[in-house]
């Protein structure tokens, strides 16, 4: 005999996920006048730049690091691998995002939005025959009525620590 509590269940499984499970939550970033967007989990804080110090000998996607209350961060433009014009002026501001225990500041031109996105909006993106310069943009969506790429973040720091750049780990309070 069929118990109320399986039948709920059951019907549950039938009408598909909820509303807030088709949701995903998004920082949507600028670069080279392009946007893209990264899952709003994989984001620490935003900071405005104050000053970079360059690290000789290190490729060109990290432009040096920045002290953020007392943490090194490497600061890392990622239009060269995403192969969008490096021309124009600095850019002002970082978003840190974390993979594990590792942290990275990405710059962008403008100080990020959040927004929640429905998960249907995403489509796969074509990927180029090397797989190599936007390898880690995995999806796209409408975004202010332009096409953005969604950012990978894990493959983001795959790519970047690939180039010769460690992040370094959190400090955890434990």
């Amino acid at each position: 005999m069929e118990t109320l509590a399986s039948s709920v269940q059951r019907l549950d499984s039938v009408k598909g996920p909820s509303p807030a499970e088709t949701l995903v939550r998004v920082c949507v970033i600028s670069l080279g006048k392009e946007l893209f967007a990264i899952d709003l989990r994989s984001v620490s804080e935003v900071f405005e730049v104050d000053s970079i110090t360059p690290v000789p000998g290190m490729p060109d996607v990290l432009v040096g690091v920045a002290n953020l209350r007392g943490l090194v961060i490497p600061l890392v433009d990622l239009r060269s691998l995403l192969g969008l014009s490096m021309t124009g002026s600095a850019l002002p501001y970082a978003v840190v995002v974390r993979h594990g225990a590792q942290l990275l500041a990405v710059l962008v031109e403008r100080v990020p939005e959040i927004r929640t996105i429905q998960r249907d909006q995403f489509l796969p993106a074509v990927q180029h025959a090397q797989g190599t310069s936007r390898s880690f943009v995995t999806a796209v969506l409408c975004i202010e009525e332009r096409m953005g790429g969604v950012l990978e973040i894990p493959t983001v720091f795959e790519q970047v620590e690939g180039r010769g750049v460690y992040a370094p780990h959190m400090e955890t309070d434990a």
